[in-house]
């Protein structure tokens, strides 16, 4: 599942693809696409409609 995040240090949009598999609730490391910071991603998928929110912070 493709999904996207605002990176926290320079406010650029990410897409990436997500693990729907994983399970509910994820985090991880992403490096932004445009500044090359880390930001640690919360991922959570609703049960019911399967879609996925992500918040971001500096790692």
């Amino acid at each position: 599942m493709d999904l996207g995040f605002q990176c926290a240090a320079c406010g650029q949009w990410n897409e990436i693809a997500v693990d729907h598999s994983a399970g509910r609730n994820q985090t991880y490391v992403e490096d932004c696409q445009v500044c090359c910071r880390p930001n640690l991603l919360h991922v959570t998928f609703n049960s019911q409609t399967e879609e996925g929110v992500i918040t971001s912070e500096l790692e």
